[in-house]
């Protein structure tokens, strides 16, 4: 997490300390949920290994996977640890996690402690933001666009998310993506 906050070359390494020091080693086993649908979001984690399958029920109660987080990224039900209400997602690790956990009240603190903390969440929250967007952007492609867009900006989810998540992800049934893979394997 220390290298992952450097490179955005805004806290010094005293102000990175603080956080790792509220911070808590955690491991989430294999299929068990960092947050659940109804539940208030009050941390936020760095994904050091593993990763995690974020999805929510349609109308029909459908999962709906909307996205994967890997080691490397943080990971939090973003909008209920903003708004603290009860959230409609659910953050399943698809794999055994470690994570590094800081609790709400102690972002918050670091935020208020810290101009250049504030800073770096602004930031981490414009960049969730454009990510989302690219996501919605993509969605208005067809299925085979979106299957060769994934398999050029991230190859790691064809090679460790099952099919039926994976097709979730993509907005179509499995069938489908089995069609597009083999065409796109030709």
């Amino acid at each position: 997490m220390k290298d992952y906050l450097r490179v955005f070359n805004i806290l010094s390494d005293e102000e990175i300390d603080w956080a790792l020091q509220v911070a808590q080693n955690r491991t989430i086993p294999k299929d068990h949920y960092f947050i659940r649908e109804g539940e208030l979001s009050k941390e936020v984690a760095f994904v050091q290994s593993g990763f995690f399958r974020s999805y929510h029920h349609n109308d029909a109660g459908e999962e709906i996977t909307y996205c994967f987080s890997f080691a490397g990224s943080f990971l939090t039900a973003y909008s209920s640890f903003i708004t603290q209400q009860a959230t409609a997602e659910n953050i399943y690790a698809m794999t055994t996690a470690s994570i590094v956990s800081i609790p709400r009240q102690e972002v918050l603190r670091l935020e208020k402690a810290s101009h250049n903390w504030l800073r770096l969440t602004k930031t981490l929250a414009e960049l969730e933001f454009l990510k989302m967007e690219q996501r919605v952007f993509l969605l208005k492609e067809n299925a085979e666009y979106r299957y060769k867009d994934l398999l050029q900006h991230h190859p790691e989810y064809l090679q460790q998310i099952p099919l039926q998540h994976l097709a979730s992800f993509l907005g179509i049934t499995q069938r489908h993506l089995s069609r597009i893979r083999g065409l796109v394997r030709n």
